[in-house]
């Protein structure tokens, strides 16, 4: 059965096309046109209320949020490859680490980006340095955050620290860097800038 995403190169979506590639699984994009607002029609926010992409149709199943759809295709694709099996005790840090991501590091560097006032004690992402430093903590001796053996939480982990240094919203500390250039090495993730270059090229697209 072939997968359909519901895409944009310059969303979120684009490290779901990583996804699919590392899995390699068939699959389509569908194209959203996020200028015209195709994101929020009536029909796009009937598979997901949110209006916004990346989503992902697999038969009737419908999965969003970026990190969803990463233990959903690793567990569904590539269960004992890039997502330890339920048995596997490092099945506890790959979950830690894939929701990390978009519940403690995303939060934390908009929180400091745009000056927020909370307290900390109060805030799930805590302090800016601490998130850093449990970064560092996390990528450790590598390469990859479950030692030798590469699986979804480094995309979803990894590419959140690539776009956060990528736009300075997170400090470059070497470990993060010489992470992010492993991840970049990865031939899925070339393949899946080549589909996403495409795209751009072919619709003209530019940002901002």
């Amino acid at each position: 059965m072939t997968l359909t995403l519901h895409h944009h190169p310059f969303s979120r979506a684009a490290s779901v096309v990583w996804m699919l590639e590392e899995v390699g699984c068939p699959y389509t994009l569908e194209h959203v046109d996020l200028m015209k607002g195709e994101q929020k029609t009536e029909s796009y926010r009937a598979m997901n209320p949110m209006g916004k992409v990346p989503t992902l149709i697999d038969g009737d199943t419908i999965v969003t949020e970026t990190a969803a759809i990463a233990l959903y295709l690793g567990d569904r694709f590539a269960l004992g490859r890039l997502a330890p099996t339920p048995d596997d005790t490092r099945r506890g840090p790959y979950l830690r680490w894939s929701v990390y991501a978009p519940s403690v590091i995303e939060p934390c560097c908009a929180a400091k980006g745009g000056g927020w006032e909370y307290r900390p004690a109060q805030a799930g992402w805590g302090t800016y340095d601490a998130m850093l430093d449990t970064i560092s903590a996390a990528i450790g001796d590598g390469p990859w955050l479950l030692g030798d053996t590469f699986t979804m939480a480094d995309i979803v982990f990894g590419g959140t620290v690539r776009w956060m240094t990528m736009f300075d919203m997170l400090d470059k500390r070497p470990e993060y860097l010489a992470y992010v250039e492993r991840l970049d090495a990865r031939p899925a993730y070339a393949k899946s800038r080549q589909v996403n270059d495409r795209i751009v090229e072919e619709r003209g697209l530019k940002r901002g």
